[in-house]
């Protein structure tokens, strides 16, 4: 094989090899191309063998935010009054009788001092160690909870909770005993995730090749952008590895790793080798080839990197670890697939050569040439009814609500979703989820009776408990059901309007849940004010155009809005609960609009750099808008669609996942790619060009 050439004449809207940093990465790629290879394989067995340990490094972060009123109310009541909130629960369930008869009494104190006595439990109380407090009895009787805090760090905690769950869960001395509590939910969350994340693998790792080889003819290059992928994945989870060695790293973080490095990296492999092919078509030699393809298929990939790190590296802004986590992976997943489609791929086809040749289409024929004319004759009539059919399909999304989670974020069998489920429906109250009023001094006790009696003549509350030591005390509000199956953060707004007697801090699940979802909303503006400007001037960068980024502004937030009623209509409202199995619960939990405004925003303007590059590319060759917009579109739309498929399917896998979330994510990313690069890119896009002429091109700055 032939050295690259290093003094080939530019064509138009390519600059000449060997100028630009990508032109000279490309000529050291194919010189240096079996050493690359080799470090290549290397670097992937090494990246791979750290990426092994992620998952058991990973955790689910608690629903808190470590500025906040609850957070400090939870430091305070553990330091000085050595309690706090609850984090596992057994439910008791009489088998005859009631929770009062002597017999099933013996057995539930019996119960409550033997889970005491086990080493890592800090406290354990139940409806018989509390003096038959009503809060913990349900109410036909038959049904009495134990509550039990287990200190520690997240993971330490929940690998407690479940050996805890585990021993004590079961049947006998007329009694079954079933588990639950807010650690035990959410650690089966986590083993369920992972669960996920396993099972997605061997379904997603098949499908991809074998799309692979459909669309690439050729089994070896089929192989190559899958290994692209699995780099991708490899080296984000490693690096998630690493960070959490220092923070707390959410286990879903590995789930979008999986499927965003498969995608992104297949996505950028199908471009570059696209090019390639088209510049071998056209005469070029194998070393030329591979650095054209560098210089511009990877000029493009480089920017639609750029611009989806970006919206996913905007998550790092929010003080919530479970959000930040998304952040850290979607950087480490552009990262690692950038790598492998700029430094790997050019390498390998430097190696394959012309074996890695296949057909191109034609420029100014075929599917999506003809489309893209068919819409510009009448782009008004087109683009408005394609417009009008996106907004109808985004009109559930004006309904949006958005809420806090629960055990329904788990399947329905679930052992600590079964438990929640029957609390729910049996319980007139659920004192685990109690409000925490934590005064550190106090004075005068009797000042905290008139108090405990105003809150419990708030609305919703169902029993107010006052416990005092070293010096301070702590009231304890418990929540009615309907309150928590309603609303949640009106009624801890109301216990925090009443004026207490001394200096205190309010706390508890409920207001943990409250304040996580306030320091959420508020960066919302923030967020979404980076994600904009920032995506703006890296499209202006690459197109030299203004009315091109306001364009694909708003083109993406035509594909969000599509995701958000598809979102609602199923997620919300409970249409396809069945079939999906999951439960509705009426909101969307809050954290979730907000991350997948994140990744869809970034993943729409990754297909909007691919598309509009090439058609300015083309608009540049000939000056022709119309023609440019046709030729563009069919160079590159096809690619575009093929990576959309891919990625679609590679969430789609996670709706057949059990947790909700996963399902949220598997289901709106999957419908957002596949409307963004079909109806919004096919027909949008070149009604608004079209409509727009000269002025799509125009810019203060040259």
């Amino acid at each position: 094989m032939s050295a690259p050439t290093l003094e080939r004449p530019a064509e138009p809207g390519r600059t000449t090899t060997g100028r630009t940093l990508l032109d000279r990465l490309g000529c050291l790629v194919v010189r240096r191309r079996r050493v690359v290879v080799v470090l290549s394989a290397v670097l992937t067995v090494l990246v791979l063998a750290v990426a092994s340990g992620a998952l058991n490094a990973l955790s689910l972060s608690r629903i808190a935010d470590p500025a906040s009123e609850s957070d400090r109310a939870r430091r305070v009541l553990e330091a000085q009054f050595e309690t706090g909130p609850p984090n596992l629960a057994f439910l008791v369930t009489a088998d005859s009788g009631t929770v009062d008869d002597p017999a099933v009494r013996a057995s539930g104190v019996k119960l409550t001092e033997e889970i005491a006595d086990r080493t890592g439990v800090a406290e354990a109380a139940s409806y018989w160690s509390r003096g038959d407090s009503p809060a913990l009895r349900s109410k036909d009787s038959r049904q009495a909870l134990v509550l039990v805090r287990v200190p520690g760090d997240v993971n330490e905690a929940r690998a407690r909770v479940g050996e805890l769950a585990k021993e004590f869960a079961g049947q006998g001395n007329g009694i079954s005993v079933q588990s639950g509590g807010q650690d035990e939910v959410f650690r089966e969350i986590g083993a369920q995730a992972r669960e996920d994340f396993l099972r997605a693998e061997l379904i997603v790792l098949p499908m991809v090749l074998l799309l692979l080889v459909l669309i690439y003819r050729k089994v070896s290059l089929a192989l190559v952008t899958l290994g692209v992928g699995i780099f991708a994945v490899g080296g984000a989870l490693a690096g998630l590895r690493v960070i959490a060695a220092v923070t707390e790293v959410s286990t879903f973080a590995a789930n979008l790793s999986l499927v965003m490095g498969l995608a992104l990296g297949v996505d950028y492999c199908l471009f570059v080798i696209a090019r390639f092919r088209e510049e071998l078509a056209g005469g070029a030699e194998v070393g030329d080839a591979v650095v054209a393809a560098v210089a511009t298929a990877g000029r493009t990939v480089f920017f639609s990197g750029l611009t989806v790190a970006m919206s996913l590296l905007a998550l790092l802004l929010f003080p919530l670890p479970f959000l930040r986590s998304f952040g850290y992976a979607g950087v480490l997943v552009v990262a690692s697939a950038l790598f492998g489609a700029l430094v790997i791929l050019p390498a390998a086809l430097a190696l394959l050569g012309r074996r890695a040749a296949g057909t191109v289409a034609e420029r100014n024929e075929g599917r999506w040439f003809r489309l893209a004319h068919c819409v510009m004759r009448r782009p008004v009539l087109t683009g408005g009814a394609m417009l009008a059919l996106i907004l109808l399909l985004s009109a559930p999304a004006l309904g949006l609500r958005l809420g806090l989670p629960d055990a329904r974020i788990l399947p329905a069998d679930a052992s600590s979703r079964i438990m929640a489920d029957q609390v729910r429906a049996n319980f007139g109250q659920e004192e685990s989820d109690a409000l925490y009023v934590v005064m550190p001094a106090t004075d005068q006790v009797a000042a905290l009776a008139p108090y405990a009696e105003t809150l419990s003549k708030l609305d919703g509350v169902a029993q107010v408990d006052t416990y005092t030591r070293n010096g301070g005390a702590y009231l304890t509000v418990t929540p009615t059901q309907d309150v928590l199956d309603g609303d949640v953060p009106g009624w801890v707004e109301r216990v925090r309007a009443v004026e207490t007697p001394y200096d205190a801090v309010i706390g508890g699940t409920p207001a943990e849940m409250v304040d996580w979802r306030s320091a959420l909303t508020e960066r919302i503006p923030l967020v979404l004010g980076l994600i904009l400007l920032l995506s703006f001037a890296v499209l202006w960068v690459a197109t030299r155009s203004v009315l091109l980024p306001l364009k694909a502004t708003v083109l993406n937030l035509l594909s969000l809005a599509v995701m958000f009623g598809v979102m609602v209509w199923i997620f919300q409202r409970g249409n396809l609960s069945g079939p999906l199995g999951f439960t509705a619960t009426g909101v969307l939990e809050a954290s979730m609009p907000m991350l997948m405004f994140c990744i869809v925003y970034g993943l729409s303007m990754d297909y909007e750099v691919f598309i509009v590059s090439r058609i300015r590319e083309e608009y540049l060759r000939t000056g022709d808008t119309v023609g440019a917009v046709a030729t563009g579109l069919q160079q590159s739309a096809p690619l575009a669609t093929t990576a959309a498929a891919v990625m679609a399917l590679s969430f789609a896998v996670y709706a057949t996942g059990g947790v909700v979330y996963l399902k949220m994510i598997g289901i709106g990313m999957a419908v957002a790619v596949l409307v963004d690069a079909t109806a919004i890119r096919g027909v949008l896009l070149p009604a608004f060009m079209k409509l727009a002429g000269r002025a799509n091109w125009w810019s203060p700055v040259t």
